[in-house]
């Protein structure tokens, strides 16, 4: 590190050493292939580098001494010496990879907040308004967006003229198919198909599987705005307009599935080869996560904390072919072994009674409003964008759940939009990963030390 406070000779010594590790390297790797004149010829011209050493001989002496050696190595040095610039490039992507594998194995281990379960405090995947014809971002405006925002640019164009239909499950949410695909062009993802009909022929966009809460509220933005895409089913059957059905595949594999869908008409009419449906998916956070303090201190009520899903046996930990769930997850810690945990009602009435149809709530843990982390405080006063707390599952009005031995219970910021330990039950506490520590993209404000 600093060899250029050095002097020319104690450069030029321990330059010799190098040579004589090399040289070594190859003996030992070669000496079943070197001829015996080889073995004499490496042996005598390392032996002579070595006694100028010994000597403290000055650069001038020694530097003939390793050139000989080094003319000697090339002679005989095989695939051990010289080293290609191939083999070179191939030992330092293989140093590179193993000292990253030892990080993230034992001390930060990169993790994509995927779902909005713990927003505001971390964002999962969110969307842009829906581009207007004429206003999509050109190609240097995206690249920029994909540079600072991670932002990701989804587009559905017109296969004919006509009416834009949406189709539509049971539930009025847009109907998909589960589909197999990429992520970021590289990494197997799970995907979904939305489905479009214009003209009376089909167009499709295929967007990540856990952006499908998000996707809703871009489907009514873009073409039913305030009348909310239950609003247009209700408007289509009052002015008469017939309601065409089908039945789609919705997941492909080793269990196929079918549902009927209804296709609900828009009232948005576009050309041929006109985009009717594009807007930008933005990445969920990216963070580094801290895999080395839980090693060695339990974590407390409050915090934010990773875990993976694996021994998580529970239905709603099933994938659509019925296998476990196999993922990391990040929620906050709302309760340890031995803590009582209830959601009582926020609203309610003089006589105790829980108003009509709310499932709004406050958190409790051992008789107490729960503290410990501006979140839950937050929560509680629905402070900015944080939603307040929901009863639902283990923590429906009126039941109280006590944490076991072992296990931790989790819940998501965004009460009413996360699925956690009220739906699937208890985190086994072998199965914590780390904290979230630093945030370090999108660079937007959330840039730095995670919350």
């Amino acid at each position: 590190m600093f060899s250029f406070l050095y002097s020319e000779t104690k450069k030029t010594r321990q330059d010799a050493r190098n040579w004589l590790e090399i040289a070594d390297r190859v003996f030992k790797f070669r000496r079943d292939q070197l001829t015996g004149a080889q073995t004499a010829k490496l042996q005598g011209a390392t032996g002579e580098v070595q006694a100028r050493l010994k000597d403290r001989a000055e650069a001038a002496q020694l530097k003939p001494a390793i050139e000989k050696l080094e003319a000697v190595l090339r002679e005989v040095g095989g695939r051990v010496y010289p080293l290609s610039s191939i083999v070179e490039n191939v030992e330092f992507f293989l140093v590179a990879a193993i000292v990253i594998l030892g990080l993230r194995a034992y001390f930060v281990q990169p993790f994509k907040i995927p779902t909005n379960s713990m927003w505001p405090s971390y964002y999962g995947m969110t969307a842009s308004e829906a581009y207007q014809p004429g206003e999509e971002p050109g190609l240097l405006r995206k690249t920029l967006r994909l540079a600072t925002l991670g932002a990701t640019n989804y587009s559905a164009t017109a296969p004919a003229d006509g009416e834009v239909m949406v189709a539509l499950f049971r539930n009025a949410r847009p109907a998909y198919a589960e589909k197999t695909g990429r992520s970021l062009l590289i990494f197997p993802a799970n995907m979904h198909e939305y489905l479009f009909m214009v003209g009376g022929e089909t167009a499709r966009l295929k967007v990540p599987a856990d952006f499908d809460s998000e996707f809703n509220s871009v489907v009514e933005k873009a073409f039913v705005k305030e009348s909310g895409i239950y609003g247009a089913v209700q408007n289509n059957i009052s002015q008469h307009r017939p309601i065409e059905r089908a039945t789609i595949i919705v997941r492909d594999g080793p269990n196929p599935a079918e549902a009927p869908i209804i296709w609900v008409p828009t009232g948005k009419h576009v050309k041929q080869g006109e985009k009717f449906l594009s807007f930008d998916i933005l990445t969920g956070d990216l963070l580094f996560v801290d895999r080395l303090t839980y090693n060695f201190f339990a974590p407390q009520v409050g915090s934010g904390f990773v875990f993976k899903t694996e021994n998580i046996h529970h239905d709603q930990m099933k994938d659509s072919n019925g296998l476990q769930i196999s993922q990391y997850y990040i929620k906050r810690l709302v309760g340890v072994p031995g803590d009582k945990l209830e959601v009582r009602p926020a609203n309610a009435v003089a006589d105790g009674a829980v108003p009509l149809n709310s499932k709004d709530g406050q958190l409790y843990r051992n008789g107490r409003p729960i503290d410990g982390a501006a979140a839950f405080g937050k929560n509680s006063r629905k402070e900015g964008l944080y939603p307040g707390y929901t009863a639902g599952g283990l923590l429906d009005f009126g039941e109280i759940v006590e944490v076991p031995n072992n296990s931790y219970f989790a819940m998501g910021d965004n009460s009413p939009l996360s699925k956690d330990s009220r739906y699937w039950g208890f985190v086994p506490d072998k199965d914590v990963v780390g904290r979230p520590l630093f945030i370090y993209y999108p660079l937007t404000r959330r840039w730095g030390p995670a919350r």
